[in-house]
């Protein structure tokens, strides 16, 4: 991964804007473009992205932290207008919901296949810490592997926090019947996984822990469970007895309905942006392993990615 000092990647990316700038488009409207930032880096840093080429394209942007969910009613409400990484799996349902009410569309998929789910990091595979992983069946033999002081004598898993997915774990874990040998914990943050992953590696200890693809995380290996298959209707809000697996999903971009209307050139810009596992895992570890700012991260990407982002301008 290219790394770039933060005045270093601002100049770079100020030859980049003067480059372009010429390109500023009346047909756009002077108001502002909304982008909602949420509570993890790759989505963070993305909306920095994202608005930087929306100003090269002499676009004015504006940031507003948004609940995660709820941001598809402020996109169909009109106080949001575009959100930039929509997961199938945590997402859809409040996007299709928010889209059969009318005001919010779709304004196409990035490249990068998702995937979210419990896991390991790779060396509880590779040092046999819980043999027979990744396949779940061998979590019925290794609690005590994953216990920690806090899990009342069962192994833990560590979930993200409960905003994300409510009940979903500790309803497949009853599930799949291991309620007696493993307890499930609720992360404050995604910050919080990522330290007590850096703390469970420097110990050389074993931990479940919530994670997703496209991350920081695929560079140096991790190893999701393997549970029983996703099908429609498997967990419990669709009627099934929640014991499944998650599905392997689309990333995809939502746009309030008149985005296309007040900024055209920005919106054929936004519809043609495709960003692949690789980019978003970059974006992702200029914060959380190189720890830049989003901001200071988003430049440098910027800067160091021409390659990627300018074609989507042309």
């Amino acid at each position: 991964m290219k790394r770039l000092t933060t005045k270093a990647a601002a100049a770079a990316f100020s030859v980049t804007f003067a480059s372009i700038s010429g390109q500023a488009l009346a047909a756009d409207s002077a108001q502002p473009i909304i982008i909602p930032t949420h509570n993890w880096s790759s989505q963070v840093v993305m909306a920095y992205v994202i608005g930087g080429i929306f100003e090269s394209m002499g676009n004015n942007v504006e940031y507003v932290p948004a609940d995660s969910q709820a941001v598809y009613e402020a996109i169909r409400n009109g106080d949001v207008t575009i959100s930039h990484e929509v997961w199938q799996s945590s997402f859809g349902g409040a996007f299709y919901n928010a889209m059969s009410k009318g005001g919010l569309i779709d304004a196409g998929t990035h490249s990068a296949a998702t995937l979210e789910e419990m896991g390991v990091p790779q060396y509880v595979i590779d040092d046999n810490l819980c043999p027979g992983l990744p396949d779940w069946e061998a979590l019925k033999n290794c609690p005590e592997v994953f216990a920690t002081a806090d899990s009342e004598g069962k192994g833990r898993w560590l979930e993200g926090p409960q905003s994300w997915h409510g009940d979903l774990m500790p309803v497949r874990v009853e599930a799949l019947g291991l309620g007696d040998l493993y307890t499930v914990k609720f992360a404050g943050s995604a910050d919080a996984i990522w330290a007590e992953l850096a703390s469970a590696k420097k110990e050389g200890r074993g931990i479940i822990t919530f994670n997703w693809t496209p991350n920081f995380t695929d560079a140096e290996g991790f190893a999701f469970i393997e549970f029983p298959g996703y099908t429609e209707g498997c967990r419990v809000a669709d009627g099934g007895d929640g014991s499944c697996g998650s599905p392997k999903g689309w990333l995809k971009k939502a746009a309030n309905y008149k985005f296309p209307k007040t900024h055209p050139e920005a919106y054929k810009t936004y519809s043609k942006i495709s960003f692949s596992t690789k980019d978003i895992g970059q974006m992702a570890a200029l914060v959380d392993v190189d720890k830049m700012t989003h901001q200071d991260a988003a430049t440098a990407w910027l800067a160091a990615h021409e390659d990627v982002w300018k074609p989507f301008t042309q």
